[in-house]
């Protein structure tokens, strides 16, 4: 029995990779309470493993009194005696216990003990080794679907990976081999809970890691990504290596590199653009393939206002808008596009506004306000209309008709 109970140890402190010491104080644990559940709590036990002969072993100590009160924890002396000839009143006894004779319910219960202890024991030594690999790539196997998402077996554990964090037009079956990326690894009743992704822009940051030694290495910084997982991504690189180029390096001889990439990405476009400290050169190739004519900047507000030749509109906000708001979410900046045309043509609208503004000796603003934006709007006005506009009296009324028509006739 005792070598069999070494056995049992061992083997399970190398399977399970847990500390032998912490299996000893488990099944300690799970005697003593056996024990408690038999005799009751009131007993006064010790539980102990003995290294030498390998076998738990149980002691239950008495007190020696004159006149025994409670035979649990007492013993009167005469029958002291008759263990130890020397022992006197107030000394304690010990007697031990055979564990056979815990019963078949209280072995049952050590038994639960022993296994939730174990279990206890193994999810803590996963969460310690996976706490700190947020930010890792992680391969498993797709091993079901429940409510949350896809569950990933990475061998000793599981992780989750869910819908929302899914390339959209990606489908699995179980039995699929799949890689992800660490977001996040939570402490959970029921064991440490592995979260991970597939669409988070850092696991593409992460795949340029693993892909580009000039990245591995700092010599090539990625300083942005923004993607519509599944479709398309923009990365922005940059390198103080004269000697170096970030985009050709991330993209490899004849494109190795980033198909790799891509091919993981199952076809997701990737666009690789300078990254600048001027944010109009930044937002220029950002929006790449589109050529640009002008870029506006409003550094309070965060805005851009990019001109683009006529026939650039389409490439510059791409198809659903997907370029100009990747470029956007890359650069952190609201980007409103305009063809020249449209451009010129608000710029004169403006101008007409500012001079009627200045007639009626209100703010523009006010007209904005009140739903105007160009000469036609206000001429073709009812008279309430206009008088709606904030701060145009009557008396100005006159004067502002007159300006339209006279602006009307120059046009």
């Amino acid at each position: 029995m005792s070598l069999e109970l070494k056995k049992v140890i061992d083997q399970i402190s190398k399977d399970k990779g847990i500390d032998r010491d912490l299996l000893i104080d488990t099944l300690e644990e799970a005697v003593r309470v056996s024990v408690y559940k038999k005799y009751g709590d009131d007993i006064d036990v010790e539980v102990s493993f003995n290294e030498e002969t390998n076998e738990i072993e149980v002691y239950q100590f008495k007190v020696v009194v004159e006149n025994v009160e409670n035979p649990k924890n007492e013993i009167s002396l005469q029958e002291a005696t008759t263990h130890d000839e020397n022992i006197q009143l107030g000394d304690e006894l010990g007697f031990k216990l055979s564990i056979e004779d815990l019963g078949r319910i209280a072995a049952q219960s050590a038994k639960q003990i022993i296994i939730q202890k174990m279990r206890d024991a193994e999810q803590e030594i996963i969460y310690e080794e996976y706490k700190d690999r947020v930010g890792e790539i992680i391969s498993g196997i797709i091993q079901r679907r429940d409510k949350m998402g896809w569950i990933i077996n990475l061998g000793r554990t599981e992780a989750l990976l869910p819908k929302n964090e899914l390339i959209p037009s990606e489908r699995y079956i179980r039995g699929d081999r799949i890689q992800a990326y660490i977001i996040e690894v939570k402490k959970e009743g029921r064991g440490p809970q592995i979260i991970v992704s597939r669409s988070h822009p850092d696991y593409l940051k992460a795949l340029f890691h693993r892909e580009v030694p000039e990245v591995a290495d700092g010599t090539v910084k990625i300083m942005a990504v923004a993607r519509d997982p599944g479709k398309r991504a923009k990365v922005a690189v940059m390198t103080q290596d004269s000697d170096v180029d970030p985009v050709g390096a991330c993209v490899g001889v004849k494109g190795s590199r980033i198909h790799n990439i891509v091919a993981e990405l199952k076809g997701e476009k990737i666009d690789i653009v300078i990254w600048s400290p001027d944010i109009a050169t930044y937002a220029a190739n950002a929006l790449s393939p589109a050529r640009i004519s002008k870029i506006f900047v409003d550094e309070e507000e965060k805005i851009l206002e990019v001109i683009v030749p006529d026939d650039q509109l389409t490439p510059a906000i791409g198809q659903r808008g997907q370029n100009v708001k990747l470029a956007s979410k890359l650069l952190g900046w609201k980007i409103d596009v305009y063809t020249e045309t449209r451009y010129n043509q608000l710029n004169e609208d403006k101008r007409i506004l500012e001079q009627l503004a200045s007639v009626a000796e209100i703010p523009i603003q006010n007209f904005l306000d009140a739903g105007f934006e160009s000469l036609e709007e206000i001429e073709q006005a009812t008279e309430e209309e206009l008088l709606s506009i904030e701060g145009l009296s009557k008396e100005k009324l006159n004067d502002l008709k007159a300006a339209i028509n006279l602006l009307k006739t120059n046009n």
